[in-house]
Order: C-alpha cells, then structure tokens, then sequence
C-alpha cells in the first residue's frame, strides 16, 4: 500500500471522519426508513460535526490512559497525528455550535442528554480522574443508548414523528444494532481494558460467549426490522438481512484481527453498508 494512500486511509480514519460519516449514515437510515427525504439539513450537520469532536477528544484524551501502549498499532497512529486531531476536534467543536443554533428548539432540547453523557465518556470529571467508560462495563450500554438517541430520535423529533410505540421499537432496534457491533472492539481492546482496570463484558463473559450476545443481538435486530417495516418492500427487508449477514460474518472473524484497519474501518463501517444495503435493493426490487 503506497504511502499516499495509507496517509489517506489514516486521515479518513483516525481524523474520525469515517465514524461521522457512520452517524450521518444512520440518521440517513432512519429518515428513508421513515421516507423522510434524506438531506443535509442543519441536524446532519450537527450529528456529523459532534461526532466528530467526541471521537476525536476521545482519542486524545484516551493517550494519557494509554501511554504503555502508545508505541503500538493504532495508538502509534493516533500519536502521531495528535496535533491534526487537536484540529478535528476543534473544527467539529466549531460545527456542533454552529449547527446548534440552526435546529428546531425540540432538537436542541433533545440532544442536551446525549451531549452530557458523550461528554462525560470522554472527560475525567470523576474521582480518581475517570470517565465514564473507566466504569466497569457502563461504556457499551451508554454507546448504545447515544448512538439510538441521536441517529433515532433526533431525526424523527425534527419531522415531528411522535409516535412513541414505534419510536421505542426502532430505538431498541438500533441500540441493539450498535451493541453488537461494538462487542467486537471490547474484545479487541481486552489488554488495555485490562491494563486500565475495566471490566468489560468480554473480560467478564468471555470472548465466545461475547460473540454469541452479539449474534443474538443482530437476530432481534432482524425481528425488530420485520415488526418496524414490515409494511415497506421486500427490498428494503433484503437490505437489513443482507446488511446483518455482512456485519454477523465480521463479527464471527473479529478474534482473529489485529489489524486496526478491520475494526475501524469495516466493523465501523458497517453503519455505511446497513444504509446503503437498504437505499439499493428497495431501488432495485
């Protein structure tokens, strides 16, 4: 791989422009789900740039944690490239203000609790200088729950949808959705949890009966999309099981990685293949 190239995947990536492109996409979903017509409106711009400025705070914030690691793989990376994610992390700050105001007032009180529990993830504003994800296997439930929020809730509260009874299904459905995916990163990341003191369902479970939650978690997503949209076409059905067997096989592969590019890039990603599985075949069938 050429050093243009692998300069690019690495701004892509750790720049956490590939996971802000993760979020767009899922509240990209949830509004074709809801044939809200997808467009960038100042809500996409918010979901995009506050994930941006989370992540990219995450991942500087997260060095200090792990300095006996800081000669490795991705933290290598992130290292290197501090000072450019210091940059990220402002122009995503910058964005998320500026999108803030452009919002329905609805939205901007609905993201007051995702905002302080994304804040409170990343930053050490507890005893002992820990954050939230420092408490033993909180961080993957409160992953779970900011994702469903903002790629579920918010898209729907700004086009008035207030159902409640679908909301919560669909809520629960991409929560579950997230979860799973995350799993993987648990297991992944073992070494330095266990380093840092945390005890994540991996370290608690093990790493088999991890991988069984998560596929057990993607077949109730698969029943959830059947309840929620089972009145939408058959292509849109195809789309999420296509889109859940793609994310069921990385899952299945994912203890046999150690290359970063993986987990950030195609287990991320597949909030990109979901979106997109579901946008093609409901076009072509």
């Amino acid at each position: 791989m050429g050093k243009l190239l692998t300069d690019f995947i690495n701004l892509i990536l750790y720049g956490n422009f590939w996971i802000a492109f993760g979020a767009v996409a899922m509240t990209f979903q949830t509004q074709y789900l809801f044939e809200i017509k997808p467009n960038f409106t100042p809500l996409i711009g918010l979901v995009f740039f506050a994930t941006l400025f989370i992540y990219a705070a995450h991942r500087i914030i997260g060095l200090q944690k792990v300095k006996a690691f800081s000669d490795k793989g991705r933290f290598l990376v992130i290292s290197k490239y501090k000072h450019h994610i210091f940059f990220y992390a402002f122009l995503g700050f910058v964005g998320s203000v500026i999108c803030f105001f452009y919002v329905s007032l609805a939205v901007q009180l609905a993201i007051i609790l995702p905002a302080l529990i994304s804040l409170g993830y990343v930053l050490p504003f507890l005893k002992g200088k820990k954050r939230l994800r420092d408490i033993n296997t909180i961080k993957i439930f409160l992953v779970a729950l900011v994702w469903a929020w903002v790629t579920v809730l918010l898209p729907l509260i700004e086009s008035n949808i207030i159902d409640w009874q679908i909301i919560i299904s669909v809520f629960l459905e991409r929560a579950c959705f997230i979860f799973a995916i995350t799993l993987p990163f648990d297991i992944r990341d073992w070494k330095v949890d266990k380093h840092t003191g945390v005890k994540t369902i991996p370290v608690i479970l093990g790493i088999k009966q991890s991988k069984k939650l998560a596929f057990f978690l993607l077949a109730v997503v698969q029943i959830l999309s059947i309840w929620n949209y089972g009145h939408n076409s058959f292509g849109i059905q195809l789309g999420i099981f296509l889109a859940l067997g793609i994310t069921a096989y990385f899952i299945s592969i994912a203890e046999e990685k150690e290359d970063d590019y993986f987990f950030t890039g195609l287990l991320d990603g597949t909030m990109i293949i979901h979106f997109l599985c579901i946008v093609f075949f409901n076009k072509i069938l």
